[in-house]
């Protein structure tokens, strides 16, 4: 209940967000307008002209007026049709409602079609209105209600267990099921996920509370509003950028294209590393590479091309492209050089995935390398992010360049009173009973020096994987 009642406080900042200065814009503009919309219970009927001296508010005012009358008075509407001083006019239950002018009229109809086509659509508001405002169909409506709220509140729940349950997916599609919970791109990913799982929970309320809202007479009106601001708010033009205009909707739609772009980006990608590249028995450094410049080429041509299929003119984004390189020179230098970095790297190659690295206190495996950081895993199984740049700043020790093949140094002291021909032979008998250590080159044993309590030897052994040294 905490949950619904949060969610109902942020569908309300939404609407007081969203709705009231887009109903009061819409109201000043409708008092401007030549014609004014007839609504009876919240439902627009049809709309009248200004006429002579009297303005088009003024007439709806009168001609709701009369509806309402002949609503309460709960007796079976007749509507007529009559002529009356060579105009067209419209009678409820004997009482004058109307004047069908030429400004009301639709071009193809004459004034007295016109009056007909309004006069069935008075009577069938008023005989709806009447039938909804019985005891009945308010209880009727009334369990019905109760029926939809108890629906969509287990739908609300189903929501959110469906998208917890989405979580290993997302991780797959994006590769980052190695990542633990602490790491950035799991925290992207449920950051985007959370948001996500909001805007469609706040759309299914704002859904269910207007169409409730439909249902009955006293808060249609309330409905019909906020669904007018609702659409002519997303689509009126907030933007206009040379001679083209644009709406939030124009914008929701772009933003949708330019998601799907990016999972298709990172599909293809895929399938290139997995289905061609792996094919190829190349350098898994190097296919890293040749992936991640592939998926990053798609991105931006395929983001060119929905731009100009959107109608965004990019020649008007000059001045802009400016402001963003001097920004990027100046107050995104970290992040520049970093993206720099990485190029270098994947490039270069000085490191490659699948390496193993020690660079400053830290040594492991090199899991990934990208944009602004390199992914190490520890020989504890602990990720850690280093920037790109310190691969290049800094003394990087690659065991695995061009040949993981390397030498260890095992240092040994032994006793005083102890036989050196009987340490050299047990240290070369004891390397034989490790699979790790290669027979050739073969093990040496060196006698360093005589140390303050031991003589000292060193153990000289060569190793094929440098991540198992330890």
């Amino acid at each position: 209940m905490k949950k619904i009642a949060i969610l109902t406080l942020i569908v309300a900042l939404f609407f007081s967000l969203i709705t009231i200065p887009i109903m009061a814009q819409s109201n000043v503009s409708e008092s401007n307008d030549l014609k004014q919309p007839v609504v009876v219970d919240g439902r627009e009927i049809f709309e009248v002209s200004s006429y002579q001296e009297y303005p088009a508010e003024a007439r709806v005012n009168w001609i709701n007026s009369g509806i309402e009358t002949a609503i309460e008075s709960e007796k079976k509407p007749e509507v007529t049709v009559r002529k009356r001083n060579q105009s067209i006019t419209i009678y409820v239950n004997d009482n004058y409602l109307l004047t069908v002018t030429q400004e009301d009229i639709l071009p193809e109809l004459t004034p007295e079609q016109q009056a007909n086509i309004w006069a069935n659509k008075i009577r069938e508001s008023i005989e709806k209105s009447q039938q909804e405002q019985s005891k009945s169909y308010i209880l009727r409506r009334l369990s019905f209600s109760v029926i939809i709220l108890i629906l969509t509140i287990a739908f609300h729940w189903f929501l959110g267990r469906i998208w917890q349950k989405s979580y290993p997916f997302w991780r797959r599609i994006l590769q980052i099921e190695n990542s633990d919970s602490t790491s950035p791109e799991f925290q992207t990913l449920k950051l985007f996920l959370n948001l996500s799982l909001l805007l469609i929970r706040i759309s299914l309320w704002t859904f269910v509370i207007l169409y409730l809202a439909n249902l009955f007479p006293l808060t249609r009106v309330w409905s019909y509003r906020i669904s007018d601001s609702l659409i002519s708010g997303f689509s009126s033009p907030v933007l206009n950028v040379g001679n083209n205009s644009y709406s939030l909707i124009d914008f929701f739609i772009l933003i949708g294209l330019l998601i799907v772009l990016f999972f298709i980006a990172n599909t293809l990608s895929n399938l290139l590393r997995t289905r061609v590249l792996n094919l190829t028995q190349i350098n898994r450094g190097i296919q890293e590479a040749i992936t991640f410049v592939a998926k990053y080429i798609i991105i931006f041509i395929g983001s060119i091309v929905l731009l100009q299929v959107w109608g965004f003119d990019l020649s008007s984004l000059t001045i802009f492209a400016s402001a963003v390189g001097v920004a990027i020179g100046f107050g995104f230098q970290d992040i520049a050089k970093n993206f720099g970095s990485g190029l270098v790297l994947l490039f270069e190659r000085p490191i490659s995935v699948g390496d193993f690295v020690e660079v400053s206190d830290y040594m492991g495996v090199v899991e990934n390398i990208g944009a602004r950081s390199t992914l190490i895993r520890t020989l504890d199984q602990v990720s850690i992010i280093i920037p790109n740049f310190r691969f290049l700043e800094e003394e990087v020790i690659n065991w695995s360049h061009h040949n993981p093949v390397s030498r260890l140094h095992l240092p040994v002291g032994v006793s005083y009173s102890s036989d050196v021909q009987i340490v050299r032979t047990a240290l070369l008998e004891a390397t034989k009973d490790c699979s790790d250590i290669l027979k050739y080159p073969t093990p040496q044993v060196l006698f360093k020096g005589f140390g303050d309590s031991s003589v000292d030897f060193e153990l000289l052994v060569w190793i094929r994987d440098p991540s198992k040294q330890i």
